[in-house]
């Protein structure tokens, strides 16, 4: 199968999973730095230390034919404490990565927001408290306006759903609240407000290039052929998928989205509160996405579930240890005949197929698809310098096929970002968890390219997907 000539062939990263030096540069503190450290299991530093290696790592890009980089602008390196006086140490080190990022031929796509509110803003309840959007609008125009004549490619949030879920659900994100659905999903009517704002930000301003938002969508099939399992998954559906997908496409919740949500609601207590003006500001920002970027990992099973809400996460990497059952919408089921990683994520490439199409036919001004995170988490084994990670070039050799399908069969989808470039901290998982092209040996912080580099590479320059 071949990939279109025009295909972009990225690397992805995040500002706090790579850069390391959290208090260098005169960054503002976020809230998984305190965070972090009270729970004592790791630390963000030193990460992969793109803050001082992203020369290395822009030349390994150029080197292996990554033509693409995902990175995020931290929000606390320009605003440390959120809103008032800018850093000019944090501007300027933005101005030279975006610089190395040209010099090596590799096209920034620039996050805004990649689970790193400032503490003092974080600290006031996040996304809950609407100064935060504000403040967040007043930062992107600031990015806007200091590398608009640099940048093409802008993205406002890095998965909402999973934001939301982190925070309120299942209490593996600051402020660590777990089972709160009504929290989960006004957070998430919130941050899609401040996308709005900003995509209107954008347009209004007549900045150029192009602007969109990046959602983690995971496709929800029935656990079995019962209608129970099957209504189980289209409110799972709505919740993770639906809700945000049609605040970005149609600006506004469908008859059957709010039956879904009040449904949770009405089993776990709680109302969404929709502000004077916010739906007629989701409907005009539907207009104006340029494109939107899918991350995906896996797909979920669902079996119908009438009990209280009950999550484990298997942050380590024991395969068979998860559980994920939530009051009012189902139970994830792992134990199915799929292969899955050690950290229980079902390998379902099919998942990522059925999604792009159903974007093609549920919400057709979608304009064009990114695969913006798309990775294998691995314990890699590491002798002497070489990396044999097989299975994650399985992994990725199987997606890229099922995007391949997905253009063959009329989606508009320009590039993939594999999650990630080098060997990243995982907000959970710390350093065992591994997703990189490049093995990173974090006591030294030199880089050794994997096997799955050189497959990749080959990949890029060729578009043959072998």
């Amino acid at each position: 199968m071949r990939l279109p000539d025009d295909f972009i062939l990225g690397g992805a990263t995040a500002a706090y999973q790579a850069e390391g030096a959290t208090k260098e540069g005169n960054k503002g503190k976020v809230a998984w730095d305190d965070y972090l450290e009270k729970q004592g299991r790791f630390l963000a530093d030193p990460a992969s230390d793109f803050y001082h290696k992203y020369p290395v790592d822009l030349e390994l890009c150029e080197k292996f034919g990554v033509n693409g980089i995902r990175i995020s602008i931290a929000w606390s390196r320009i605003f440390p404490n959120g809103y008032g006086e800018i850093n000019p140490e944090g501007v300027e080190f933005y101005h030279r990565l975006i610089d190395e990022c040209i010099k090596r031929n590799v096209e920034p796509f620039v996050t805004l927001h990649h689970f790193d509110t400032p503490n003092t803003l974080h600290k006031d309840d996040d996304f809950l408290n609407r100064k935060t959007i504000d403040c967040f609008v007043e930062f992107a125009k600031v990015c806007f306006d200091e590398y608009g004549d640099k940048v093409k490619y802008w993205i406002t949030f890095n998965e909402i759903w999973p934001v939301a879920c982190g925070q309120y659900i299942t209490g593996t994100f600051p402020p660590a609240i777990k089972y709160n659905l009504e929290k989960a999903i006004q957070s998430m009517h919130n941050m899609m407000i401040a996308h709005a704002k900003v995509v209107k930000l954008f347009k209004d301003s007549n900045y150029k290039g192009e602007i969109g938002v990046i959602h983690s969508l995971e496709s929800k099939y029935p656990d079995r052929d019962l209608d129970e399992d099957k209504l189980a998954a289209e409110i799972e559906d709505i919740v993770a998928n639906k809700f945000l997908l049609d605040a970005t496409f149609k600006g506004e919740y469908s008859e059957r989205t709010m039956f879904g949500i009040n449904r949770v609601l009405e089993k776990n207590g709680g109302s969404l509160n929709i502000e004077d003006g916010d739906m007629e500001l989701l409907k005009e920002a539907s207009k104006y996405n340029d494109f939107l970027g899918i991350n995906y990992y896996q797909s979920s099973f669902i079996r119908a579930y009438e009990g209280e809400s009950e999550i484990y996460h298997n942050g380590t990497g024991e395969k068979g240890t998860s559980i994920f059952r939530l009051k009012g919408i189902g139970e994830k089921r792992f134990d199915k005949d799929i292969p899955r990683t050690d950290w229980d994520w079902l390998i379902y490439p099919e998942g990522l197929y059925d999604m792009m199409l159903r974007i093609k036919n549920d919400y057709p001004n979608y304009n064009k698809i990114y695969i913006t995170e798309n990775g294998m988490g691995y314990k890699d084994d590491f002798e002497d310098g070489i990396i044999m990670d097989t299975p994650r070039i399985d992994y990725i050799r199987k997606h890229l096929e099922a995007v391949a399908q997905a253009i063959d069969d009329g989606v508009n989808v320009k590039g993939y970002f594999l999650w990630s470039l080098m060997d990243v901290f995982s907000w959970s998982n710390g350093y065992n968890k591994r997703y990189g092209l490049f093995y990173v040996d974090f006591e030294t912080q030199k880089r050794y390219p994997k096997e799955s580099a050189y497959w990749y590479k080959f990949v890029s320059e060729t578009k043959e997907i072998l």
